[in-house]
């Protein structure tokens, strides 16, 4: 019993795991309305675009999470103004602003001879080393999200599933856009240090697509969204502890596994459907 509770025995391990449920339930309640959008991408191309501008305030000298937040803010409302004219797709939009933000970055490294700060764990994570700040900035975007998510909960889904009945029923889409973004840009900038650039996509997108599976229900997939990203967080990082194994990473293959397996079931599901209908009209 006591080498199962080793971990908690360290401040660090423990700050990791809050932060590392929290960072799983954010994404998992970002990323329905991410893939519900068909913005799966998204997640990917906006990782990449705000460490672009972190090197930006690095080599401004202007606070991490104001700079980086505002960059991704303002790459995230470019993403939609340009989706939003039908010319072309979200995700084409997308890997054109957000590669373009990523190589000023690397632009910025290579023309910076002094840059010194280590961007690594920008880039793949790491969630036993986080700070008590970090935790608190994470805790704080969590419980602010969750708001902003309840009090525009009619607009967002409304906006979500058919924003021109939303427009013409009187819904302020373009303001919903910007809100979507700012919340996106911020939940990134949150993460970015905890989860990396690389993996903030599978944590947005694979709750949602596992919870997509197993309902039909948008408020219940919201919850089950959430309860997948918070309980791989927690196992992610606690079977990760006896591993040995990079903790980001393990988070993500343990959604990976938790989707094979809804994938698995539901289409086993489909098939007995499938027979039983067949069966019907002989």
């Amino acid at each position: 019993m006591s080498t199962l509770l080793e971990p908690f025995r360290y401040e660090f391990f423990v700050n990791g795991l809050i932060v590392s449920v929290l960072s799983g339930a954010l994404c998992g309640l970002v990323g329905v309305y991410v893939i519900l959008r068909g913005m799966s991408y998204i997640g990917h191309g906006m990782s990449h675009a705000i460490f672009g501008g972190a090197i930006v305030s690095f080599v401004l000298k202007i606070n991490f999470y104001l700079g980086a937040g505002a960059w991704g803010f303002l790459s995230a409302l470019m993403i939609n103004r340009v989706a939003r004219r039908r010319i072309i797709g979200a995700d084409a939009a997308i890997g054109v602003i957000t590669t373009a933000s990523f190589a000023v970055g690397i632009i910025l490294i290579s023309l910076n001879h002094s840059f010194t700060r280590n961007f690594e764990a920008a880039l793949f994570g790491n969630i036993l080393a986080v700070t008590v700040v970090q935790t608190f900035v994470v805790l704080g975007v969590t419980i602010a999200t969750g708001l902003v998510v309840l009090l525009s909960y009619r607009r967002l889904l409304f906006t979500t599933f058919d924003p021109e009945v939303a427009e013409a029923s009187g819904i302020d889409t373009g303001r919903v856009d910007t809100l979507f973004a700012l919340i996106l840009a911020t939940l990134i900038v949150a993460t970015m240090n905890v989860m990396g650039v690389l993996l903030i996509a599978a944590a947005l997108v694979i709750p949602a697509a596992s919870a997509r599976m197993l309902t039909d229900s948008f408020s219940r997939m919201l919850w089950l969204a959430i309860l997948i990203g918070a309980v791989s967080g927690f196992v992610g990082i606690y079977l990760s502890w006896f591993l040995n194994i990079a903790s980001g990473a393990f988070i993500v293959l343990g959604n990976a596994a938790f989707f094979a397996v809804v994938y698995a079931i539901s289409g086993f599901r489909g098939a007995r459907l499938r027979l039983r209908g067949a069966e019907t009209h002989v």
